[in-house]
């Protein structure tokens, strides 16, 4: 790649940061962004000032498993048919296709018989989402409670959540002392240049960090198409998709098993770090995939830092 290139990639998602960067930065969860626009939806079928279903929020919207994209399924119009004595598929397609035309830029829309509607997230979207997750900004000004008296029921699990939040660490040390990315470390709200920390804190006093350059993180090549394409870069981005849903959208579910979440989670991580190289061919001749996989990387050890503090209450080591 040449320089002109990769100033060009660059570029590409720079001049849209701004904007996309706007439509995320209201919601924590994608989810919740998801819910948003399809919440306004059925104003455009019926003249009802209130659908006691979508006041309540008592409609299903669903995640996808595919590891390929992140998708989200609503069942919003098969709730409405009988309240609105209309078939689901006409509902869905009159919801899609007001969608298509205010949110194209949010998501794909697609409807499947008998009436769900598919809403796949767009590329830039989730890039901005992930950068504000690798730069700590999802976090900023959130009640982090505890979970009160969290169980432990596997000690075995445990411990495999805290050695995937120490490889991550890890690897982003090894990362900004090659100066592949520059970390900062965030205590008690105040920024700290990451060179003036020791080589280690003391793993009783987990750091909080963020990535701070390259800012943007390249997510996105110049097609504005994600570079994590590898299934195993896509089933660790749906799990912390799946995981930050899970932290912020209490009133869309039941109760979560915080022990298991945080196990799969570090399971794709693990999957993610023996398929997917940082260092070595990848460095030298795709340092942007690099920097991108290390901004996954630091995403992941944010959430399984939340995870083993706030939920299943334990410290959150460096090392192991």
């Amino acid at each position: 790649m040449t320089e002109n290139q990769r100033i060009g990639d660059e570029a590409v998602f720079i001049n849209n940061y701004v904007h996309f960067q706007l439509l995320v930065s209201k919601y924590t969860a994608t989810k919740q962004l998801i819910y948003s626009h399809i919440i306004k939806s059925p104003s455009v079928y019926t003249c009802q000032p209130e659908i006691p279903c979508i006041k309540e929020g008592k409609f299903p919207l669903y995640k996808g498993r595919d590891v390929k994209r992140i998708l989200y399924i609503s069942g919003i119009a098969l709730r409405l048919e009988k309240s609105q004595n209309q078939q689901a598929l006409i509902i869905a397609n009159e919801i899609a296709s007001d969608l298509s035309a205010t949110c194209g830029d949010v998501f794909t829309v697609q409807i499947v018989p008998p009436g769900w509607i598919h809403l796949e997230l767009a590329h830039p979207i989730l890039a901005a989402w992930l950068q504000n997750l690798a730069v700590g900004i999802l976090w900023e000004g959130r009640d982090q409670s505890r979970t009160n008296n969290p169980t432990i029921t596997n000690p075995k699990r445990l411990f495999a959540v805290q050695y995937a939040h120490a490889r991550c660490c890890s690897l982003l040390q090894q990362a900004h002392r090659e100066e592949l990315i520059k970390l900062k470390e965030v205590l008690s709200g105040t920024e700290i240049s990451f060179e003036q920390q020791q080589p280690l804190l003391s793993i009783s006093e987990p750091a909080f960090w963020s990535m701070c350059l390259p800012n943007p993180i390249p997510w996105l090549n110049s097609d504005t198409k994600l570079r994590l394409n590898h299934p195993a870069e896509g089933r660790l981005i749906g799990e912390l998709v799946q995981v930050v849903d899970d932290l912020e959208c209490k009133s869309f579910g039941s109760s979560v098993n915080w022990e298991k979440t945080a196990l799969n989670l570090s399971q794709a991580f693990e999957n993610f770090w023996s398929q997917c190289r940082i260092w070595g061919k990848v460095k030298i001749t795709s340092p942007l995939l690099a920097q991108a996989r290390l901004g996954l990387v630091m995403a992941t050890q944010s959430v399984l830092r939340l995870l083993l503090k706030d939920k299943l209450g334990v410290f959150a080591p460096l090392e192991l």
